[in-house]
């Protein structure tokens, strides 16, 4: 559609039609996906899920994985360090217990059009960077300019229906879009970080480095050793210390993050007291790693958080780039060959759930046969989405646990026959007669255990599945070139799903760099859902086109599902507080405190220190 100046520029009365639209765009605090009512007014002192009277002080140590060689989070060039985007403020901030509702930060007030076609932002005056230089709306524009044309790829495709920015003065900034069916991009917009244009000015953008980035929100780069280890400092005069968004938040005089290369050294520097929290992803370590002196004692704590966010999906993905897997009766094949429940059982200690959906644990999961509203989102896609998907109801395979899937052997042997797969010589070969050979590209060392049951099940139909493991500067090489076969990778999701979903699956993200499109979906079809899905005008609409794509995702067969947990399990130190209730849809770190009257640990030597580093 054209943008709206073109429009009001047809005629006069036209343009008093426009500027009666716009007279009614009223500036809000707060920003709303369907125009509903924030859960916070406007003279809201603080969020609830924080203690607005949170002690301030301390250092919070944290670890990351495999280290650093970047202090620019927002290129594909290097690895950045662990939560170096935590020294920008952005224009607005999501609240995280609500679906998706974004109030006013460096923008006080926020202007939508009434028919979507642009979005204001009134900036404070008293916003500014960490050297004192005001925060204006030149500012903003650099930001979104250089994200797009330098910043990795994903900017493009995720502020791509964003026609031009106008800085209309110091204070006001106008996002104009190319058309009116994108809801989500006023609070899109919203998550822009500001970042300073005049610090640039001497610099390159796209260019990895570890010069000390000039920032504008509660805490700034202090320390940095790289691939070691980063420190952030509090920014005592923190120019929004104290808006109510902030109350209660950013309590740590300094938070520290060293790296660490194998999680099982860095689970003993947790026990040794070597830094103060730890979110534990393993059942096997949650059962059985926790019974020594640091936990019996008291020192560290275990808790089990509610986790009310989806979970999304974490799978196998197969690299439809490859020709081994573009016949979907091979990649549901393979997908027979994981045995999940002998897997729960063995090495989780029966502790996860067999994930079913790409939107798992929200109202948006594909369950059962699609009801009316989902196939009248389906139907006219009949003959291009897979048949089963409008008439039957998604399941996993299930196996008995016992290690012996003898039945979905059987039928993975079945399809692959179907798709001119034979054995020759104990070897299963493809339709060209070569051996089929599947190398999977890891990069956690803890996956290892997963994979060789799963190997071994490949190989008993003559299948070779050869396990890489690289470190992370190569995986991350890797991933950004295709250059896999197959992957663990995750999609992960909101409540409110929206831009972000052309990143995962649309054809224009299939050979972007960077983009999180790792499958190589170049489907009409799902391109269709995923804007059907970005122009829905009301959450039930929403759901019911989230639950449409997820039906297709799913009959795809493009990854092996693995699992999920509806809780955060958490192990942290007893000197560290956090408010009683927590977020639904984060951890909440920045919510978290030091104990004024609780001494930090003493750190003891880890047995296997050297090795961290």
């Amino acid at each position: 559609m054209t943008p709206m100046p073109r429009l009001c520029a047809l005629a006069a009365g036209l343009l008093l039609a426009c500027l009666g639209l716009s007279a009614t765009a009223a500036p809000q605090h707060a920003v709303t996906l369907y125009d509903e009512p924030p859960k916070y007014p406007a003279d809201f002192r603080h969020f609830d899920y924080v203690n607005p009277d949170a002690p301030k002080g301390g250092t919070f140590r944290q670890s990351s994985f495999g280290g650093f060689d970047s202090l620019n989070p927002y290129i594909t060039k290097g690895v950045a360090a662990e939560d170096v985007e935590m020294i920008y403020d952005t224009l607005t901030r999501k609240s995280l217990d609500e679906p998706f509702t974004e109030y006013g930060l460096v923008a006080s007030r926020i202007e939508k059009d009434p028919a979507n076609r642009w979005v204001r932002f009134y900036l404070r005056p008293e916003a500014r960077f960490h050297d004192g230089h005001p925060m204006r709306a030149e500012d903003v524009a650099f930001t979104f300019d250089a994200l797009v044309s330098k910043g990795a790829p994903l900017y493009r495709q995720y502020y791509g229906d964003v026609a031009k920015v106008v800085v209309e003065n110091p204070l006001q900034v106008r996002f104009d879009f190319k058309n009116a069916s994108n809801r989500e991009l006023p609070l899109i917009i919203g998550q822009l970080p500001v970042l300073p244009k005049h610090w640039y000015a001497d610099r390159e953008f796209d260019r990895g480095s570890l010069d000390i980035p000039l920032g504008s929100g509660p805490y700034k780069v202090a320390e940095v050793k790289p691939g070691r280890s980063i420190r952030y400092e509090r920014v005592k005069d923190y120019w929004a210390k104290d808006l109510p968004i902030n109350r209660g938040q950013y309590n740590f005089d300094a938070m520290t993050f060293d790296s660490y290369r194998d999680n099982v050294v860095a689970l003993q520097a947790l026990m040794a007291g070597e830094f103060d929290f730890w979110e534990e992803r393993i059942a096997k370590n949650w059962a059985t790693a926790y019974n020594v002196p640091a936990v019996r004692e008291g020192r560290l704590l275990r808790e089990e958080l509610p986790n009310g966010t989806p979970s999304g999906m974490q799978g196998f993905i197969f690299n439809l780039r490859r020709p081994l897997f573009q016949d979907v009766r091979v990649r549901e094949a393979l997908s027979q060959l994981f045995d999940f429940e002998w897997t729960n059982k063995q090495l989780f200690f029966g502790a996860y759930t067999r994930t079913a959906s790409y939107f798992e644990n929200s109202d948006m999961a594909a369950r059962g046969t699609p009801g009316p509203d989902e196939l009248a989102i389906l139907e006219p896609l009949r003959g291009k989405i897979p048949a089963r998907a409008l008439t039957e109801a998604f399941h996993n395979p299930v196996t008995d646990a016992s290690g012996m899937i003898r039945e979905q052997q059987r039928k993975a042997y079945g399809l692959l026959q179907a798709a001119g797969w034979k054995v020759v010589d104990d070897k299963m070969v493809d339709t060209q007669g070569k051996p089929v050979s599947i190398e999977f590209l890891l990069v956690q060392p803890e996956f290892e255990r997963v994979l060789l049951p799963f190997k071994r099940n490949l190989a008993d139909l003559g299948i070779e599945l050869n396990i890489r493991r690289v470190d992370v500067s190569q995986y991350m090489s890797r991933v950004r070139s295709r250059d896999f076969d197959m992957m663990v990778g995750g999609f992960a999701q909101s409540s409110s799903p929206g831009n972000e979903q052309r990143e995962y699956w649309s054809s224009i993200a299939a050979d972007n760099p960077g983009s999180r499109n790792y499958i190589g979906l170049r489907d009409p079809a799902i391109d269709q859902l995923v804007e059907a899905l970005i122009g829905a005008d009301s959450r039930q609409s929403l759901v019911e086109h989230t639950r449409a794509l997820d039906r297709v995702l799913l009959w795809g067969f493009y990854v092996i599902p693995n699992w999920h947990i509806k809780t955060w399990r958490v192990v942290y130190a007893n000197h560290i507080g956090h408010p009683p209730a927590s977020p639904k849809s984060e951890i909440g770190i920045n919510t978290w405190w030091i104990k004024p009257d609780v001494a930090p640990p003493v750190p003891k030597p880890a047995a296997s220190a050297d090795e961290a580093h």
